[in-house]
C-alpha cells in the first residue's frame, strides 16, 4: 500500500510540471496547427555576450482560433503528430489586423 501511495504522490509531482512556453505564431496555415516562434537569449560561452536564440514548435490548435502575430502561451501534451507534441493554452495579444 505504501507504494501505491508513493507512486500517486510521484503522478501528482509530475502533472504539476507541465512546460510552458510564450511565443509568437508564425504560420497557421494547417488544418488545427500552428508554427510558434520561441525566443530565448543565451550568453556566449567565451565573449560574454547575449545571442538571441530560437525554435520553432508545432502545437495543436483545436478550433483554428490563432493566426499568424498572435502571441500564445502553449504547454507541452503527448505527441499529436510526429512533429506535434505541445497544446494551445491561451491567446495573449491578438495580433493587429491590416
Amino acid at each position: 500500500m505504501c507504494s501505491t501511495s508513493r507512486q500517486v504522490s510521484n503522478h501528482a509531482e509530475a502533472e504539476k510540471t507541465v512546460r510552458t512556453l510564450t511565443g509568437r505564431v508564425v504560420s497557421d496555415k494547417m488544418d488545427k496547427t500552428i508554427t510558434v516562434l520561441i525566443e530565448r537569449r543565451v550568453k556566449h560561452p567565451i565573449y560574454g555576450k547575449y545571442v538571441k536564440r530560437s525554435t520553432k514548435l508545432h502545437a495543436h490548435d483545436e478550433a483554428n482560433q490563432c493566426h499568424i502575430g498572435d502571441k500564445v502561451t502553449i504547454r507541452e501534451t503527448r505527441p499529436v503528430a510526429k512533429t506535434k507534441s505541445w497544446a494551445l493554452v491561451d491567446i495573449l495579444e491578438r495580433a493587429v489586423e491590416v
